[in-house]
């Protein structure tokens, strides 16, 4: 199939345009950031997903969707939740009606933290309930994919680190251990916070995708993440720990008060025998321990070129 992909150059975007190929499928990544295109080996097709008759013309030019794109950010989308409820309200109900027009399987990905009371959640959650209306009313052949927090290699990190605008966990604990500052965990990391190697996300999607061409609607959504679950505290001091192994100096963890947007000490587990419904067995997904080994590999070779240490770390 040729797939288009909101969001393909995105963190998760680009693993999924990798798993694509690596099925024998075609990746025609959908996309408005201006660095999109310049350094990908796949079609790149300009537009935004707030356009409908953008959305409606990339339908138009492939055989599925997998609808990525969206306005990250927990605390950061509270003080201004415009942005996010328009871009993925909007954008999610531009990609239902795009391939209900045109008959085209789909795959939506849902957030994890779906009870969580912040823009991101609220309005990615709504567009999985508009998935399940549009499949229900619509003969749409949408699958949801609920993914935790996705980790790996070309994350991008938040400043003073690179320019990233949102702060993602493992960017943000990798980077202060291998630069010998503090850990700052919001408060005290006491969160339940699942972590999915970011390939294993983006199989589950292109799975998900297949079995919905395949003539399959799921009447759940498919959750991928960890069979054991650990708070942010155990995975900071997980990461601590590959760093100094690696012979960097032992970080302390400096505990912040909780962020806007998050809730302390709540999660609901991935209910990861889901993945069977897609032909993906629970076990083979990446260890925590070996995918965050990786991920630190990763970072501390492309110091200086994908991220860097602050010049003053005062």
């Amino acid at each position: 199939m040729k797939v288009g992909v909101t969001g393909g150059n995105g963190f998760i975007g680009r693993y999924v345009c990798e798993e694509l190929v690596t099925r024998g499928h075609i990746p025609l990544v959908f996309d408005h950031r201006g660095r999109a295109g310049s350094d990908l080996p796949w079609e790149l097709m300009r537009g935004d997903i707030r356009d409908a008759t953008a959305m409606t013309e990339l339908a138009a030019h492939c055989d599925a969707i997998i609808h990525l794109a969206a306005v990250l950010g927990t605390q950061e989308t509270i003080t201004n939740p415009r942005p996010a409820a328009e871009t993925n309200l909007i954008g999610g109900l531009n990609f239902l009606e795009a391939v209900a027009q045109y008959d085209l399987p789909g795959v939506y990905i849902c957030v994890g933290n779906h009870w969580m009371d912040n823009s991101y959640s609220i309005s990615k959650t709504a567009v999985e309930r508009f998935v399940r209306m549009f499949n229900a009313h619509r003969g749409t052949k949408v699958n949801n994919v609920r993914v935790v927090n996705a980790y790996g290699p070309r994350q991008q990190a938040a400043p003073p680190f690179a320019s990233g605008k949102v702060r993602k966990i493992t960017p943000a604990v990798v980077c202060r251990a291998l630069s010998g500052m503090p850990v700052e965990l919001y408060g005290g990391g006491t969160q339940v916070s699942d972590m999915v190697w970011v390939a294993d996300v983006a199989r589950t999607l292109v799975a998900s995708l297949e079995t919905a061409a395949a003539g399959t609607v799921l009447d759940h959504v498919v959750e991928v993440g960890p069979t054991t679950s650990a708070t942010i505290r155990e995975v900071a001091e997980l990461v601590i720990d590959i760093c100094v192994a690696r012979g960097y100096p032992r970080v302390p963890i400096a505990d912040l008060p909780m962020r806007p947007g998050e809730t302390p000490d709540t999660a609901v587990t991935a209910n990861t025998e889901t993945l069977l419904s897609v032909g993906i067995e629970p076990s083979s997904l990446v260890s925590l321990e070996d995918g965050m080994a990786k991920t630190v590999d990763w970072f501390i070779e492309t110091r200086g070129v994908h991220w860097n240490t602050p010049v003053t770390t005062a």
